[in-house]
Protein backbone atom coordinates (compact mmCIF):
# COMPACT_ATOMS: atom_id res chain seq x y z
CA UNK A 1 0.00 0.00 0.00
CA UNK A 2 0.90 3.33 -0.93
CA UNK A 3 -0.22 6.80 -0.21
CA UNK A 4 -0.18 9.77 -2.12
CA UNK A 5 0.09 13.70 -1.15
CA UNK A 6 0.53 17.28 -2.62
CA UNK A 7 3.36 19.47 -1.76
CA UNK A 8 2.72 22.93 -1.01
CA UNK A 9 3.63 26.17 -1.98
CA UNK A 10 5.45 27.29 1.09
CA UNK A 11 8.82 25.92 1.66
CA UNK A 12 11.44 25.80 4.42
CA UNK A 13 14.99 24.72 5.15
CA UNK A 14 15.43 22.59 7.99
CA UNK A 15 18.79 20.71 8.69
CA UNK A 16 18.78 20.04 11.73
CA UNK A 17 15.28 18.40 12.78
CA UNK A 18 15.93 14.45 10.65
CA UNK A 19 18.75 13.92 8.46
CA UNK A 20 18.71 13.56 4.37
CA UNK A 21 18.40 9.68 3.57
CA UNK A 22 18.02 9.19 0.28
CA UNK A 23 17.81 11.48 -3.33
CA UNK A 24 15.10 11.75 -4.86
CA UNK A 25 14.70 9.19 -7.93
CA UNK A 26 13.72 10.72 -10.54
CA UNK A 27 16.61 14.19 -10.28
CA UNK A 28 17.87 13.72 -13.26
CA UNK A 29 14.79 15.20 -14.92
CA UNK A 30 13.98 17.57 -12.29
CA UNK A 31 17.60 18.71 -13.41
CA UNK A 32 15.99 18.80 -16.67
CA UNK A 33 13.60 21.02 -15.53
CA UNK A 34 15.65 23.32 -13.50
CA UNK A 35 17.73 24.29 -16.64
CA UNK A 36 14.50 25.41 -18.25
CA UNK A 37 13.60 27.50 -15.07
CA UNK A 38 16.98 29.19 -15.11
CA UNK A 39 16.97 29.90 -18.76
CA UNK A 40 13.64 32.06 -18.08
CA UNK A 41 13.52 35.73 -17.77
CA UNK A 42 12.19 37.22 -14.82
CA UNK A 43 9.04 38.49 -16.74
CA UNK A 44 8.18 34.97 -18.17
CA UNK A 45 8.88 33.33 -15.10
CA UNK A 46 6.30 35.68 -12.79
CA UNK A 47 4.18 34.51 -15.39
CA UNK A 48 4.62 30.98 -15.20
CA UNK A 49 4.02 30.88 -11.47
CA UNK A 50 0.79 33.65 -11.47
CA UNK A 51 1.93 35.21 -8.09
CA UNK A 52 3.30 38.80 -7.11
CA UNK A 53 6.25 40.30 -7.45
CA UNK A 54 7.41 39.38 -3.73
CA UNK A 55 6.98 35.70 -4.24
CA UNK A 56 8.17 36.20 -8.24
CA UNK A 57 11.83 37.60 -7.17
CA UNK A 58 12.16 35.26 -4.15
CA UNK A 59 11.67 31.96 -6.18
CA UNK A 60 13.14 33.33 -9.43
CA UNK A 61 16.46 34.19 -7.41
CA UNK A 62 15.86 30.78 -5.92
CA UNK A 63 16.48 29.52 -9.51
CA UNK A 64 19.06 31.34 -10.48
CA UNK A 65 21.05 29.95 -7.37
CA UNK A 66 19.87 26.65 -7.63
CA UNK A 67 21.95 23.79 -6.26
CA UNK A 68 20.07 20.44 -5.84
CA UNK A 69 22.82 18.81 -4.01
CA UNK A 70 23.65 21.10 -1.39
CA UNK A 71 21.66 22.76 2.26
CA UNK A 72 18.68 19.91 1.32
CA UNK A 73 16.30 19.45 4.01
CA UNK A 74 13.85 15.96 3.93
CA UNK A 75 10.79 16.59 1.82
CA UNK A 76 8.53 15.79 4.77
CA UNK A 77 9.58 18.53 6.61
CA UNK A 78 10.51 21.12 3.32
CA UNK A 79 6.82 21.72 3.24
CA UNK A 80 5.39 23.94 5.62
CA UNK A 81 1.78 23.48 4.04
CA UNK A 82 -1.52 23.00 5.97
CA UNK A 83 -1.91 19.36 5.22
CA UNK A 84 2.10 19.23 6.88
CA UNK A 85 0.97 21.22 9.93
CA UNK A 86 -1.95 18.93 10.64
CA UNK A 87 0.70 15.80 9.88
CA UNK A 88 2.77 17.50 11.91
CA UNK A 89 5.84 15.05 10.98
CA UNK A 90 8.33 17.22 13.13
CA UNK A 91 6.70 14.94 15.92
CA UNK A 92 6.24 11.38 14.94
CA UNK A 93 7.70 8.51 16.51
CA UNK A 94 10.20 6.20 15.47
CA UNK A 95 7.97 3.77 13.92
CA UNK A 96 6.04 6.94 12.56
CA UNK A 97 8.55 7.71 10.70
CA UNK A 98 9.58 4.49 9.28
CA UNK A 99 5.66 4.03 8.50
CA UNK A 100 5.72 6.80 6.00
CA UNK A 101 8.92 6.13 4.87
CA UNK A 102 7.70 3.04 3.39
CA UNK A 103 4.42 3.88 2.24
CA UNK A 104 4.08 7.74 1.70
CA UNK A 105 4.64 9.52 -2.06
CA UNK A 106 4.64 12.86 -2.11
CA UNK A 107 4.16 14.17 -6.11
CA UNK A 108 5.51 17.33 -7.06
CA UNK A 109 5.82 19.51 -10.36
CA UNK A 110 9.66 19.42 -10.11
CA UNK A 111 10.59 16.64 -8.18
CA UNK A 112 8.26 13.93 -9.57
CA UNK A 113 7.87 11.68 -6.72
CA UNK A 114 9.41 12.41 -3.43
CA UNK A 115 10.36 10.07 -0.21
CA UNK A 116 10.01 11.58 3.17
CA UNK A 117 13.68 11.55 3.42
CA UNK A 118 14.81 12.70 -0.07
CA UNK A 119 16.89 15.82 0.20
CA UNK A 120 15.16 18.60 -1.43
CA UNK A 121 15.51 22.61 -2.07
CA UNK A 122 12.90 25.16 -2.11
CA UNK A 123 11.23 26.35 -4.89
CA UNK A 124 8.10 26.83 -6.81
CA UNK A 125 6.61 24.98 -9.59
CA UNK A 126 3.02 23.72 -9.27
CA UNK A 127 2.02 20.83 -11.54
CA UNK A 128 -0.57 22.41 -13.76
CA UNK A 129 2.13 25.54 -14.54
CA UNK A 130 2.50 25.96 -18.58
CA UNK A 131 6.24 24.85 -18.89
CA UNK A 132 7.24 23.69 -21.88
CA UNK A 133 10.17 21.68 -21.18
CA UNK A 134 11.99 20.06 -23.84
CA UNK A 135 9.00 20.82 -25.87
CA UNK A 136 6.55 19.20 -24.04
CA UNK A 137 3.51 21.71 -23.87
CA UNK A 138 2.78 21.10 -19.91
CA UNK A 139 4.69 19.46 -17.25
CA UNK A 140 1.53 16.62 -17.26
CA UNK A 141 3.20 16.02 -20.89
CA UNK A 142 6.69 16.10 -19.67
CA UNK A 143 6.29 13.92 -16.38
CA UNK A 144 3.86 11.54 -18.79
CA UNK A 145 3.21 8.37 -16.74
CA UNK A 146 6.69 8.13 -14.96
CA UNK A 147 4.92 9.55 -11.79
CA UNK A 148 2.63 6.73 -11.71
CA UNK A 149 5.10 3.65 -12.69
CA UNK A 150 7.56 5.22 -9.90
CA UNK A 151 4.28 5.20 -7.36
CA UNK A 152 3.53 1.54 -8.13
CA UNK A 153 7.03 0.01 -7.93
CA UNK A 154 7.44 -1.67 -4.76
CA UNK A 155 4.17 -1.71 -4.47
CA UNK A 156 3.50 -5.29 -4.14
CA UNK A 157 -1.00 -5.32 -3.34
CA UNK A 158 -0.98 -2.35 -6.36
CA UNK A 159 -3.29 -0.15 -3.14
CA UNK A 160 -2.97 3.55 -3.77
CA UNK A 161 -4.64 5.70 -0.82
CA UNK A 162 -5.35 8.99 -2.65
CA UNK A 163 -4.59 11.72 -0.22
CA UNK A 164 -3.81 14.61 -2.94
CA UNK A 165 -5.24 17.21 -4.75
CA UNK A 166 -6.96 16.49 -8.46
CA UNK A 167 -4.09 18.40 -9.78
CA UNK A 168 -1.75 15.85 -8.73
CA UNK A 169 -3.73 13.01 -8.00
CA UNK A 170 -4.34 12.80 -12.46
CA UNK A 171 -0.55 12.01 -12.21
CA UNK A 172 -1.06 8.41 -11.02
CA UNK A 173 -5.01 8.27 -11.65
CA UNK A 174 -5.36 8.87 -15.70
CA UNK A 175 -2.42 5.41 -15.93
CA UNK A 176 -4.12 3.02 -13.65
CA UNK A 177 -4.81 -0.51 -15.03
CA UNK A 178 -7.67 -3.00 -13.70
CA UNK A 179 -4.93 -4.51 -11.62
CA UNK A 180 -4.95 -1.23 -9.68
CA UNK A 181 -6.72 -0.30 -6.32
CA UNK A 182 -6.93 3.68 -5.92
CA UNK A 183 -8.90 4.53 -3.38
CA UNK A 184 -9.64 8.76 -2.86
CA UNK A 185 -10.86 9.50 0.70
CA UNK A 186 -13.48 12.16 0.26
CA UNK A 187 -13.75 14.85 3.76
CA UNK A 188 -16.61 16.78 3.41
CA UNK A 189 -20.12 18.23 4.78
CA UNK A 190 -23.56 17.50 4.23
CA UNK A 191 -25.21 20.67 2.34
CA UNK A 192 -28.63 20.30 0.36
CA UNK A 193 -28.65 16.26 0.54
CA UNK A 194 -24.80 16.35 -1.24
CA UNK A 195 -21.33 16.29 0.19
CA UNK A 196 -19.63 19.64 -0.04
CA UNK A 197 -15.71 19.33 0.12
CA UNK A 198 -14.19 22.10 1.24
CA UNK A 199 -9.99 23.27 0.23
CA UNK A 200 -8.85 23.92 3.67
CA UNK A 201 -11.20 21.30 5.92
CA UNK A 202 -9.87 18.71 3.23
CA UNK A 203 -6.06 19.72 3.56
CA UNK A 204 -6.41 19.36 7.31
CA UNK A 205 -8.45 16.39 6.97
CA UNK A 206 -5.78 15.06 4.42
CA UNK A 207 -2.84 16.06 6.86
CA UNK A 208 -4.51 14.01 9.72
CA UNK A 209 -5.26 10.84 7.86
CA UNK A 210 -1.61 10.52 7.07
CA UNK A 211 -0.61 11.14 10.33
CA UNK A 212 -3.75 8.31 11.42
CA UNK A 213 -2.26 5.74 9.39
CA UNK A 214 1.35 6.41 10.60
CA UNK A 215 0.07 6.14 14.06
CA UNK A 216 -1.92 2.96 13.65
CA UNK A 217 0.63 1.32 11.50
CA UNK A 218 -2.49 0.92 8.53
CA UNK A 219 -1.60 -1.98 6.11
CA UNK A 220 -5.34 -2.58 5.17
CA UNK A 221 -7.81 -0.19 3.09
CA UNK A 222 -10.72 -1.42 5.59
CA UNK A 223 -8.89 0.22 8.76
CA UNK A 224 -8.73 3.71 7.21
CA UNK A 225 -12.60 3.43 7.84
CA UNK A 226 -12.32 3.99 11.80
CA UNK A 227 -10.57 7.26 10.98
CA UNK A 228 -11.96 9.63 13.23
CA UNK A 229 -9.88 12.87 13.62
CA UNK A 230 -11.31 16.48 13.57
CA UNK A 231 -15.08 15.05 14.50
CA UNK A 232 -14.96 13.12 10.85
CA UNK A 233 -16.98 9.50 10.54
CA UNK A 234 -16.84 7.11 7.51
CA UNK A 235 -20.32 7.18 5.44
CA UNK A 236 -20.80 4.13 4.21
CA UNK A 237 -23.67 4.81 2.68
CA UNK A 238 -22.11 7.13 0.28
CA UNK A 239 -18.85 5.49 0.15
CA UNK A 240 -17.88 3.22 -2.88
CA UNK A 241 -14.85 0.68 -3.37
CA UNK A 242 -12.94 3.50 -4.83
CA UNK A 243 -14.07 6.15 -2.89
CA UNK A 244 -14.16 6.32 1.16
CA UNK A 245 -16.41 9.42 1.82
CA UNK A 246 -16.21 10.94 5.55
CA UNK A 247 -18.28 13.43 7.21
CA UNK A 248 -18.75 15.73 10.13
Amino acid sequence: MKMIISPAKKMRTDTDTYPVRSVPVLLDRTRRIMDYMKALTYPEAKKLWKCNDKIAKENFERFRCMDLTKCLTPAIISYVGIQYQYMAPGVFSKSELEYTEAHLNILSGFYGVLRPFDGVTPYRLEMQAKACVEQAKDLYEFWGDIIYHCVMQGNDDRTVINLASKEYSRCVEQYLTDQDIFITCVFGELSGGKVIQKGTQAKMARGEMVRYMAAHQVEKTEELKQFSGLGYAFDAERSGEREYVFLK
